[in-house]
C-alpha cells in the first residue's frame, strides 16, 4: 500500500506478511550480485536489515542461522551468502523448514537449512504439524536464546505436535508478532514486560488507541490477552505471574485465558498445556470417526451399492471411476448413521460434536450442517422464523432462495432497495436509511409487531459489507426483539480476518452482546433519549444514529456461509449460525425446517470436508485469508499500474463501487496515494458499506468485451475460470486457494488480449478503430437504468398498511399454476404498451431474474411498470430464468385478480 514504502517500520502487518518472500529474493538478487562483481558487501548488509526486522518475529530463520549469515558476510564470502539466503528463502517459500524434526531452528550440525522440495511432492512419510509459540516476556534478550533452548528440550517423540517459541519483550511486539506471524497458535504472556516496542510503529500506534477502547495499554498480560483475543480468536492464550495469581484467575479479565500458571514452576505442565490446546482445535470428530469406519471390514445390507467399492472395481465398464477416485472414497460411504457414524438430521455423537467445535469457531451459540448449498441454509431459516402473514424486510437483490422461502412460509416482504450502479448494471447495498424507514412507517401505523425479520446479504456479490453493528443496534433501537439473518455466502471465510470479522454478523453480535453487559450502555441509551425528548419526529430519528434499549433488546443472529465457497469444503457445503438468545422458542420449528429440507440420505465425505474447513480454519484460516487478501491487493496493483493493461481493463476501488455518502471516513481505495493499514481499519469502524478487497470487479467494457463474452473468452482459451459477470464487467475473486503464480497466469493472459486489441485496431484502419469506439460506447455508457421494485398489486395488498409496500407473494406465486389463471403477453408488443399506459395492470405471476445481473426484476403479484420494461427490452443477456422469449411475459389475467378487477393501482 501506497504508505508502506517504509521498510523500516515494523508494523506494515499484511504488507510483510506477503512480503516476507520477495524481500528475502531482494537479499538473495543483491547476494548474487555481488559474488558477480556487480555490486556489494553494503548493499547486502542493507536488503538483510530490511529483511531482519520481520525475522524477529519468526522462529525461522532463527537468532543463531541469521548471526552465521552476517558473519559470512562479514568474512567476504559471498558465494556461501548466496548459498545460505537462496535456502533460506527457498525454505521460506516452500515452508520446508517446518517439516524438519527439530522444526524451525537451526542446529549446531550443518547450517539449519532444509532441502526445500515441497511437503505436498516429497513422497515422505505423514510428519507432525509444525507451529510456533509466542513468548513475551519480561527477561533481557540475552536470555531468550536459553529460554528458547528449554522449551525444545521438553519434547517427546510421543507429542503429536512440533512447535517453536518465539521472543518478544513487548506489547507492541507482540502484538506484531500475531498479526504477522500466521504460524504462532499460542501465546504466553508473562506479566511485566514492557509496553513500546523499540522499533518504528506509527501505525500500529494509531491503531491501537482505538482498539484498546478504554483499555490503556500497559504491560498487564491480561490487557494483552484481551486484545490478542480480539485481533485472533483462535489463538490459545497463557499467562505466568509471580504474583498473586488467584487474584488473577478469579478476575473476569481472565475468562480470554485457557490456563494461568505461577511463574515457570511447571514447564512441562506448559509445554503439555499448550499440545493439548492445539489438539483440541486440530481434532475433527466426524472425520476421525468416518477414516476409522473405512479401516473396518463392514457387511453392507442397505441400499448403498456403491458402499466398499465392490460393484465399482469389480466391474469391466466403470473401474476408471474407481481408479480416480481411489479406494477410500468408496470405503468411507455409506448410509448407516450407526457403527461410529451419526445422523445428520438429529445428531447426537459425532456429528453433534463436530457442530458444536464449528460454534466455537466461528464465535456462535449452535451451528448446523448443510449438504444443500446455502440456498437451502436460508430457506431453512427462513422457514423456522416466518410464518404467514409475518413482515420480513428483505434485499429485492438478495439470492432468490430468500425470494422462494418467503414463498414458501408466506411470509410478506418489503423489499429495501440497494443503491445503483448504473454505468456497471449492477446494484450496491441497502442503505441503512431505507431499512430505518421501512421500521419508523411500521411503528408509525401500529404494525411494527408483524414485522418478524431483517433479511440481507453480507458481503454482496461484489464485495459490499455492512456496518453490520451499526444497522443492528439502530433497528434494535426501534424494534428490540428483530431477528437478523445474514446471509454470508461469499464471505465466511471473513471471520478469520481482524479487518473483516467485526463486519461479519457474529463478529458483530458478539460486539453487541459485549457492549449490552456494560452499564454505561443504559447511561448512553438514557441520555439519548433526553436529548431526543418524549415524541421524536420520524425525519429526527431517521438523522439520528440511535442506540437501543440494553434493557430491552433480544439479540436474535442467524448467519449461513456457503463454506464451500470460501474454505476447504466440498461443493455444497454450507452452515447455519446462530446466535438467538431466545433459541429454545424456535428450536422445534427450526428441526422441522431442517427436516423439510435436508437430504435423508447426506454425503459423508461432504460432512467431513465440513468438520476438516473448521479445522484448517481454525489452525491456518488466519495466514490463509491474509494471503488471499495479498493476492487482491498485488491484482489491483498489477492491473490498474500497467501501462498497456490499464488501457483497456482496469478493476474499481472503493470509490466507484461506494458513493461517498456511505464512506465517512473518506477512504477512496486500497491503492489510493497516501493510504495505510490505519486509514483501512479507520473505514472498517466507521464507514457505512465497506469493500471487501478480495472481490475484484475487472472492468472489460473499455477493451469492447461484455462480462459474458469476455468470461468465456477466459474460459475456453486460457483455461481461467472467473465469478459473475454484468454488461462491462466480470469479477475476480481470491480466495484461500490462490497463489502469486495464479496472479501471474492473469496478468500475462490480459496482456496477451491487449496485445490482440491493439494489433487489430492497427491493422484495421479507421473502420476497426470506429467500430471498436463504438462498441466500448455502447458497453460503458449506452446501458439501460436498473429497474427499482415498483409495488404489489392491491389484489395482494389487503392486510397491508397505506405506508409500506409489502404483499402477498405467495398467493400470487400459487395463483400461477393455474394455467386458465394466467396469460402470455409478448414482451415488444403493441398491446404492452397500451397497457402500461391505460391499463389494465401487467401483473408478473412469476420470478423473473436475468443473468446479469442474477436478482428477480419481477416477482409474483407485481405490478410491471415502464422503467421494468424497458430494462428488459433492453436486455442483451443470453439467460433469463422465468420468461420465454417465444411467448413473451407470463401475467396474471386481469379477471382472475381476486377482489376489484382490472383498472390501476396506486403505489403504496
Amino acid at each position: 500500500m501506497a504508505a508502506m514504502a517504509d521498510k523500516n517500520q515494523i508494523d506494515r502487518f499484511l504488507m510483510l506478511h506477503s512480503a516476507r518472500s520477495d524481500q528475502w529474493r531482494e537479499v538473495l538478487t543483491a547476494a548474487q550480485n555481488w559474488a558477480a562483481g556487480q555490486g556489494d558487501r553494503a548493499t547486502v548488509v542493507a536488503e538483510l536489515s530490511d529483511v531482519a526486522l520481520i525475522e524477529e518475529l519468526h522462529a525461522y530463520p532463527g537468532v543463531r542461522l541469521m548471526s552465521r549469515l552476517r558473519e559470512r558476510i562479514a568474512e567476504g564470502e559471498a558465494d556461501a551468502v548466496v548459498s545460505m539466503v537462496r535456502r533460506i528463502s527457498d525454505a521460506i517459500l516452500t515452508g520446508a523448514f517446518a517439516q524438519q524434526t527439530d522444526g524451525g531452528a537451526a542446529t549446531d550440525g550443518d547450517d539449519g537449512l532444509p532441502e526445500v522440495l515441497p511437503s505436498v511432492l516429497s513422497g515422505r512419510d505423514a510428519h507432525r504439524p509444525y507451529f510456533e509459540v509466542l513468548l513475551v516476556t519480561p527477561q533481557p534478550a540475552s536470555r531468550w536464546a536459553a529460554m528458547a533452548a528449554e522449551f525444545r528440550r521438553l519434547r517427546r517423540p510421543e507429542d503429536q505436535f512440533v512447535y517453536e517459541p518465539v521472543i518478544v519483550g513487548s506489547f507492541e511486539d507482540a502484538l506484531c508478532a500475531v498479526l504477522v506471524n500466521a504460524s504462532i497458535q499460542a501465546v504466553i504472556a508473562a506479566e511485566g514486560f514492557a509496553l513500546r516496542s523499540e522499533h518504528d510503529a506509527p501505525i500500529l500506534r494509531t491503531i491501537l488507541d482505538s482498539a484498546l477502547g478504554k483499555m490503556e495499554p500497559s504491560s498487564s498480560a491480561l490487557t494483552l490477552a484481551a486484545l490478542i483475543k480480539k485481533i485472533r480468536p483462535e489463538l490459545d492464550l497463557y499467562v505466568t505471574s509471580d504474583r498473586d495469581i488467584e487474584t488473577l484467575a478469579a478476575s473476569p479479565r481472565s475468562s480470554c485465558v485457557r490456563r494461568i500458571f505461577y511463574a515457570v514452576e511447571e514447564v512441562l505442565e506448559l509445554h503439555l498445556a499448550i499440545l493439548e490446546g492445539v489438539a483440541a482445535r486440530y481434532e475433527t470428530p466426524f472425520f476421525d470417526n468416518l477414516k476409522r469406519y473405512a479401516q473396518r471390514p463392514i457387511g453392507t445390507f442397505h441400499a448403498l451399492p456403491i458402499a466398499r467399492g465392490k460393484s465399482v472395481f469389480r466391474s469391466n465398464w466403470i473401474r476408471d471411476m474407481g481408479e480416480f477416485y481411489g479406494i477410500n472414497l468408496f470405503l468411507a460411504e455409506s448410509s448407516a448413521t450407526t457403527g461410529g457414524l451419526d445422523s445428520l438430521l438429529e445428531p447426537t455423537g459425532n456429528i453433534k460434536k463436530a457442530q458444536d467445535m464449528a460454534a466455537r469457531a466461528f464465535g456462535a451459540d449452535h451451528v448446523f450442517f448443510v449438504t444443500n448449498g446455502t440456498s437451502t441454509s436460508n430457506k431453512m431459516v427462513v422457514q423456522a422464523l416466518v410464518a404467514p402473514g409475518d413482515i420480513v424486510i428483505v434485499d429485492r437483490n438478495c439470492h432468490k432462495s430468500h425470494h422462494y422461502g418467503l414463498v414458501l412460509t408466506g411470509g410478506q416482504p418489503i423489499y429495501a432497495e440497494a443503491y445503483p450502479l448504473t454505468q456497471y448494471s449492477m446494484y450496491g447495498a441497502v442503505p441503512l436509511k431505507a431499512i430505518k424507514d421501512a421500521l419508523l412507517k411500521l411503528k408509525e401505523e401500529g404494525r411494527l409487531g408483524r414485522l418478524r425479520l431483517l433479511d440481507l446479504t453480507n458481503c454482496t456479490f461484489d464485495g459490499h459489507m455492512y456496518n453490520t453493528r451499526r444497522v443492528m443496534e439502530e433497528c434494535l433501537a426501534i424494534k428490540p426483539d428483530l431477528i437478523f439473518l445474514w446471509d454470508e455466502a461469499w464471505s465466511g471465510f471473513a471471520h478469520w480476518s481482524p479487518f473483516l470479522r467485526p463486519r461479519t454478523a457474529m463478529g458483530a453480535a458478539a460486539a453487541i452482546e459485549e457492549w449490552l453487559a456494560e452499564p454505561t450502555s443504559v447511561e448512553a441509551y438514557e441520555a439519548q433519549q433526553k436529548e431526543l425528548g418524549a415524541k421524536p419526529s420520524r425525519q429526527k430519528l431517521m438523522e439520528t444514529r440511535l442506540i437501543p434499549d440494553p434493557r430491552k433488546v433480544r439479540l436474535r443472529v442467524y448467519q449461513t456461509n456457503s463454506t464451500h465457497k470460501s474454505m476447504s469444503a466440498i461443493r455444497q457445503g454450507s452452515m447455519v449460525l446462530v446466535k438467538d438468545v431466545d433459541y429454545r422458542k424456535v428450536e422445534s420449528q427450526f428441526h422441522e425446517a431442517v427436516f423439510t429440507h435436508a437430504s435423508t440420505s447426506p454425503n459423508q465425505q461432504l460432512i467431513a470436508s465440513l468438520d476438516v474447513a473448521r479445522r484448517q480454519m481454525e489452525l491456518e484460516g488466519y495466514g490463509l485469508v491474509m494471503n488471499a487478501i495479498s493476492i487482491a491487493l498485488r491484482i489491483r496493483q498489477a492491473v490498474n499500474s500497467h501501462p498497456v493493461i490499464s488501457k483497456y481493463f482496469r478493476i474499481l476501488g472503493a470509490d466507484a463501487l461506494i458513493p461517498a455518502e456511505f464512506r465517512q471516513s473518506g477512504f477512496k481505495d486500497y491503492l489510493a496515494e497516501g493510504v495505510n493499514w490505519g486509514d483501512v481499519v479507520k473505514a472498517m469502524r466507521e464507514d457505512e458499506f465497506y469493500l471487501d478487497p478480495t472481490r475484484m470487479t475487472l472492468v472489460c467494457g473499455d477493451a469492447g468485451f461484455d462480462g459474458t463474452q469476455f468470461k468465456g473468452l477466459l474460459a475456453s482459451r486460457f483455461d481461467i475460470q472467473v465469478n459473475k459477470t454484468s454488461r462491462n464487467s466480470v469479477l475476480l475473486q481470491s480466495n484461500i486457494n490462490n497463489t502469486r503464480s495464479d496472479v501471474a497466469h492473469l496478468l500475462r493472459v490480459l496482456l496477451e488480449i491487449c496485445g490482440e486489441i491493439e494489433e487489430g485496431l492497427r491493422n484495421g484502419g479507421e473502420g476497426a478503430r470506429k467500430a471498436f469506439a463504438a462498441r466500448t460506447k455502447s458497453l460503458m455508457h449506452d446501458v439501460p437504468d436498473l429497474p427499482n421494485f415498483s409495488h404489489f398489486h392491491d389484489a395482494f395488498r389487503k392486510d397491508a398498511g397505506k405506508l409500506t409496500p409489502e404483499g402477498d407473494m405467495r398467493t400470487a406465486f400459487f395463483m400461477a399454476y393455474d394455467e386458465s389463471a394466467c396469460e402470455y403477453v409478448p414482451l415488444n408488443g403493441p398491446e404492452t404498451d397500451k397497457r402500461l399506459a391505460g391499463g389494465p395492470d401487467l401483473v408478473s405471476a412469476n420470478f423473473v431474474i436475468p443473468y446479469p445481473p442474477g436478482f428477480p426484476i419481477m416477482v409474483p403479484g407485481q405490478v410491471l411498470t415502464k422503467e421494468t420494461i424497458d430494462f428488459m427490452r433492453k436486455l442483451d443477456v443470453k439467460e433469463i430464468h422465468g420468461y420465454e422469449a417465444a411467448r413473451g411475459l407470463k401475467l396474471i389475467k386481469p379477471d382472475a385478480l381476486p377482489g376489484p378487477r382490472g383498472g390501476k393501482t396506486a403505489q403504496a
